[in-house]
């Protein structure tokens, strides 16, 4: 009976060391701790460490009681797309790359984060080379990042 235990402690390790790869967790949270429900309010806030919890294996901070009450009821549609990296990267290149929190989209009901310092804000090229086509691009580079 032991060996059996040890294969599933195997395979349930994995699997949530494998979900904890799929997120962006700089300064240990996803969003680098900008609350997520905020962005669906237009907006980039810094979360409160007396605001948080965790989904996936990954931590969320939120700015008030109210905007993780409403994270918990729902939180798959709070979840940043491709783990929270940097959408135009995941597009162009297929590269995991850090984000600017307050460099943003709301697009078809999701947020997408980008990269923004050293004069190169990926949101402006995003929107100059193609969205829709970057999108499209990023969703099928993301599904070959998670598998690997």
């Amino acid at each position: 009976m032991k060996p059996y235990l040890t294969i599933l402690f195997l395979v349930v390790s994995t699997s949530l060391f494998s979900q904890k790869n799929s997120y962006n967790i700089q300064k240990g949270y996803v969003a680098e701790g900008y609350d997520v429900v905020m962005y669906f309010k237009n907006k980039a806030v810094k979360g409160d460490k007396k605001f948080t919890t965790a989904h996936d294996g990954v931590k969320y901070k939120f700015v008030s009681k109210e905007n993780l009450e409403i994270f918990k009821k729902s939180p798959e549609k709070y979840i940043p797309a491709y783990g929270g990296y940097c959408a135009y990267a995941i597009g162009a290149k297929g590269d995991k790359v850090s984000i600017d929190p307050k460099t943003f989209e709301i697009r078809d009901g999701k947020i997408y984060l980008f990269y923004n310092s050293w004069g190169i804000n990926t949101l402006e090229l995003w929107e100059k080379e193609g969205a829709e086509e970057l999108k499209n691009k990023a969703d099928k580079n993301w599904q070959k990042i998670i598998k690997e």
